[in-house]
C-alpha cells in the first residue's frame, strides 16, 4: 500500500507543478540581462507631455560607453531640456561614408486605466514572455538592440570598415522640429558623412520583416464655412453647418473611394491619399453648452492629409479648389504643408529598393544571412525622422525586426516578447555587421 500512496502522492505533486505558470523561454545569462535592461529603459517615463530626457540620457550615455563607443550630446534649442544623443562606433576607413543607425527617445502618452498592466512597469508575463510597456514597439526596443549587438560584434572580434553612429533623438512623436529637423540641418550632420540611415519600422504580424521605403508627405486642411444664421426651427439653404456638411460628404465620398483600394488588397495603406476629419468647431456657445435654437453664421473643419510621395499635389489643390471647397458654397480653406515634399535635387522623397540602390542589395542579404525574410518595400503611412534625411538625397529605410507580433503603435497594451526582441538583436548583429563591411 505504501508504494501506491507513494506513486499518488507524486502524481499529485507533478499535476501541482504543471499548472503553475513557467517561463515561456530558457534564456541564456546574457539574454536575460538583455531583456532586463529593455525593460530597465521603458521604466523611464518618456512620455508626452513632459518626456524625462535626461532620464533617459542618464541611463544610455554610461551604457554605451561601456561599450567602447564614443559619446557626445546635442543640443537644438536654447533651453537645453531636449538632448540628442549621438553614441559612435569609429570604423578603420573614415573616409567610407557612415552608417547611422536612429531611434527617438520620446514616446506617445499612455492612457493607464486603459491598460491591463501599468504602462511604463515594464511588465514581463511568464507565461508568454510578453514585455508590456509604453514604447515596446514604438521604439524603444531599437536603442537597446543596436547597442547589444554592437556588444554581440566586439565580442566576436568584429571590427567595422565604415564607422556606426546611433543618433537617439527627442520629439520624434510631435513633429521632430526640436529634434532631427534640426539635426539634418546643422554642421554636426554634416560631419558625420552620412551615406546610408536605418530608421524605425513596425511591427508585421506575419513570419517576414516589414520594411519601408518612404513615409508620406503631410499636409493639413482646414475648411471654413460661412452662412446667414437663423432660429434652429428654420430649414434654408445656405446655412453655415449645411454647406459644411456638403463639405464633409464630398470629402468622405473620396476617402471610401481610396480606402476602398486598401480593403481590396489593391493597393497598400501608404499607397493611397487619405484625407481624416479630426476635429470640428461650430455652434453658439452658452453657459450650459451651446444655444440650442439658433444656426451658427459659421462652422470650421480640419483634415489630416496624407499623400503618397509620387502623388500629383496640384491635381489635390484643384479637387480642394473645386470640389471640396468650392467657392460658390461660402466655403473657405487653407491648406498647409508640414515638410518637405521634393528631396534636394526636386525629385520625390523615397528610397529605392532595387539595383541602382547598392545600400538596398546589402541590407536584403544581411536579412537573408541572419535567417529572415523581407515583405514587398512599403510606403510607411505615417511619417518618422527618415523623410528628414531622405531629403537630403541620402538612402533611408524604416526596418523594425518584430515578427509575429501585432500592430500595437500608440495602442493600449503595448507589448513586445522577449523572444522577439532577442532576435531583433541578432538580426542587427548581420545588419550592422554587413552595412559596415560594405566596400561599395
Amino acid at each position: 500500500m505504501a508504494p501506491l500512496r507513494h506513486r499518488r502522492l507524486l502524481l499529485a505533486v507533478v499535476v501541482l507543478l504543471s499548472g503553475l505558470p513557467r517561463p515561456a523561454h530558457p534564456f541564456t545569462e546574457l539574454e536575460s540581462d538583455q531583456v532586463a535592461r529593455f525593460q530597465e529603459y521603458l521604466r523611464i517615463r518618456t512620455a508626452h507631455p513632459s518626456p524625462d530626457y535626461a532620464g533617459a540620457a542618464t541611463f544610455l550615455l554610461p551604457y554605451a560607453a561601456s561599450l567602447g563607443l564614443r559619446t557626445t550630446t546635442l543640443h537644438f534649442t536654447p533651453c537645453r531640456t531636449k538632448p540628442l544623443l549621438l553614441l559612435t562606433w569609429p570604423g578603420s576607413d573614415p573616409s567610407l561614408p557612415s552608417v547611422l543607425l536612429n531611434s527617438h527617445i520620446d514616446s506617445v502618452p499612455a492612457e493607464a486605466e486603459r491598460w491591463s498592466h501599468p504602462p511604463f512597469a515594464a511588465h514581463r508575463d511568464p507565461a508568454t514572455g510578453r514585455v508590456y510597456a509604453r514604447g515596446a514597439q514604438d521604439d524603444k526596443c531599437l536603442p537597446v538592440q543596436y547597442l547589444e549587438a554592437i556588444r554581440g560584434l566586439r565580442a566576436a572580434g568584429f571590427a567595422p570598415a565604415r564607422t556606426v553612429h546611433i543618433s537617439l533623438v527627442p520629439d520624434e512623436e510631435i513633429g521632430g522640429a526640436d529634434g532631427f529637423e534640426k539635426f539634418a540641418e546643422s554642421e554636426e550632420f554634416r560631419a558625420l558623412n552620412v551615406g546610408f540611415m536605418l530608421d524605425e519600422g513596425q511591427a508585421s504580424p506575419t513570419d517576414v520583416f516589414r520594411v519601408f521605403y518612404a513615409d508620406r508627405l503631410v499636409w493639413r486642411l482646414i475648411v471654413k464655412a460661412a452662412g446667414a444664421p437663423g432660429h434652429g426651427s428654420r430649414m434654408f439653404d445656405g446655412a453655415a453647418v449645411d454647406n459644411l456638411m456638403d463639405c464633409l460628404e464630398t470629402v468622405a465620398g473620396f476617402r471610401e473611394a481610396q480606402f476602398g483600394m486598401v480593403k481590396a488588397g489593391e493597393r497598400g495603406p501608404g499607397e493611397v491619399v487619405s484625407v481624416n476629419p479630426v476635429y470640428m468647431k461650430a455652434g453658439i456657445p452658452s453657459p450650459t453648452g451651446f444655444v440650442m435654437n439658433m444656426q451658427p453664421s459659421e462652422a470650421e473643419v480640419g483634415f489630416d492629409l496624407r499623400l503618397p510621395p509620387t502623388a500629383d499635389i496640384e491635381q489635390i489643390k484643384r479637387r480642394v479648389k473645386e470640389e471640396w471647397a468650392p467657392a460658390h458654397k461660402n466655403l473657405t480653406y487653407e491648406l498647409i504643408r508640414k515638410g518637405p515634399v521634393t528631396d534636394v535635387a526636386g525629385r520625390p522623397i523615397f528610397t529605392a529598393t532595387d539595383e541602382s540602390n547598392p545600400w538596398w542589395s546589402v541590407f536584403e542579404q544581411a536579412i537573408t544571412s541572419a535567417g529572415g525574410k523581407l515583405s514587398k518595400p512599403e510606403i510607411l503611412s505615417s511619417t518618422t525622422d527618415s523623410r528628414f534625411v531622405r531629403q537630403l538625397g541620402i538612402p533611408a529605410l524604416g526596418f523594425s525586426p518584430m515578427s509575429n507580433t501585432p500592430i500595437l503603435l500608440h495602442d493600449n497594451n503595448e507589448f513586445l516578447e522577449d523572444k522577439v526582441f532577442l532576435r531583433g538583436i541578432k538580426v542587427y548583429e548581420h545588419v550592422i555587421r554587413a552595412l559596415s563591411s560594405f566596400q561599395g
